[in-house]
C-alpha cells in the first residue's frame, strides 16, 4: 500500500509581499518609523484643508461668526414675539400708571394748595348769634387772619371762645378759598340766682351767664335748696327747659327742696305743681290744656300726667 503524496504548500502565503510582513527587529525596523508618522501627519494636513475648502455642492462651511449672528437674530425675533404679544398688556400698565400718577400729582396739589396763603383766612362769619353780638366774637378770633385754612389752630379758636360763657357748644367750617365760619349755640338761661353780688343769670347746667344788680326781665327766680350743684337744682333746669314757650313767658318762680318736688309760679298768681323732671313733656302738654279750661284756677297739679287736679 502506497503513501499519500503530501500537500502542496499555500501559494499565497508564499507570494505574499515583503511589506505586509511584521518588520524585523533590528535597523530596517527603525528606518519605517518615521515613515509612518510622516504618513499621519499629512492625513491631518489633509482633513483641516478639506474643512477649509468648499463643500461639494459649492456651499460655504458655517464659522463662529455666522452661529453668532444667527442667536443674535433669533433673540431680537424672540424679544419682537414679545412685544406683539404683550403689546396690549403693557397698553393697560401705562393707563394704570398714568391714572396713579394724575391722582398723585392732584392731591398732591390740593394739599400744597391748602397750606399755601392761597387758602388763607380773609374772612370769618358766626352764624348762630342771638344774645351774643357777632361783631364781638369776630374780633376775637381776628388773629386767625391770614392763616391758611387748614392750619387754623382750633385749640387758639377755643381760647378765645372762653371769654363768652353763653356759647355753649361751636363748630368750625372752613369755605374756600377764604371764608371761616364758626356756627355757634348758646346756652339757654334758665333763671337767675339771687346773692350778695346780685342777680347771676344761670343756664340748666348751672353755668354762670352774667350777673347783674337787678333781676333780668323774663328770667324767673330759682330757690333751690343746695345750690347750682345739687340734683334738685338739675332737675328744676330739665322741668324749665321743657316748658312751652307762652308759659315760659310768665314763668316767675321756681322751687325745689329734692329732685321730686319742683314747684312753679307764674306771674299770673298760679302755682304748679310738677314734681320730678321725668314725663315732663307729657306733663308740659296736660298744663296747657288744664290751663285753658281752668284760667282762673289758683294751682294746677300734673305730678300725674294723666290726671290734672285743679286747685
Amino acid at each position: 500500500m502506497r503513501r499519500p503524496a503530501p500537500l502542496p504548500n499555500n501559494p499565497e502565503k508564499e507570494a505574499a509581499p515583503e511589506a505586509t510582513r511584521p518588520p524585523r527587529r533590528g535597523a530596517g525596523a527603525a528606518d519605517e518609523v518615521p515613515t509612518l508618522q510622516s504618513a499621519l501627519q499629512d492625513d491631518a494636513s489633509a482633513d483641516v484643508s478639506s474643512t477649509d475648502a468648499a463643500s461639494p455642492d459649492g456651499t460655504q462651511p458655517t464659522s463662529t461668526r455666522d452661529v453668532w449672528r444667527a442667536a443674535r437674530a433669533r433673540r431680537k425675533a424672540l424679544r419682537s414675539e414679545i412685544r406683539r404679544f404683550t403689546q396690549r398688556s403693557r397698553r393697560r400698565r401705562i393707563v394704570w400708571l398714568g391714572g396713579i400718577g394724575a391722582v398723585v400729582v392732584l392731591i398732591g396739589g390740593s394739599v400744597a394748595a391748602a397750606y399755601s396763603p392761597l387758602f388763607a383766612v380773609q374772612k370769618i362769619t358766626v352764624v348762630g348769634a342771638a344774645s351774643l353780638d357777632p361783631a364781638a366774637v369776630e374780633a376775637a378770633l381776628s388773629d386767625q387772619l391770614g392763616t391758611p385754612l387748614a392750619l387754623v389752630d382750633t385749640s387758639e379758636v377755643k381760647a378765645s371762645l372762653l371769654a363768652f360763657p353763653l356759647i355753649e357748644t361751636y363748630a368750625l367750617e372752613a369755605r374756600p378759598p377764604h371764608d371761616l365760619t364758626v356756627r355757634i349755640v348758646e346756652r339757654t338761661p334758665v333763671g337767675v340766682i339771687r346773692s350778695s353780688a346780685g342777680y347771676t343769670l344761670v343756664d340748666a347746667a348751672g353755668v354762670a351767664l352774667s350777673t347783674t344788680a337787678e333781676q333780668p326781665a323774663g328770667q324767673p327766680l330759682i330757690d333751690i335748696d343746695g345750690g347750682v350743684d345739687s340734683k334738685a337744682f338739675q332737675s328744676a333746669g330739665l322741668v324749665v327747659r321743657s316748658l312751652p314757650d307762652d308759659i315760659r313767658a310768665t314763668l316767675s318762680g321756681v322751687r325745689a327742696t329734692t329732685p321730686d318736688d319742683v314747684t312753679l309760679t307764674l306771674s299770673t298768681g298760679m302755682t304748679v305743681v310738677w314734681g320730678s323732671a321725668e314725663e315732663s313733656a307729657l306733663k308740659a302738654l296736660t298744663l296747657s290744656a288744664a290751663m285753658v279750661k281752668n284760667p282762673d284756677a289758683a294751682s294746677i297739679d300734673v305730678t300725674s300726667p294723666d290726671v290734672a287736679v285743679v286747685g
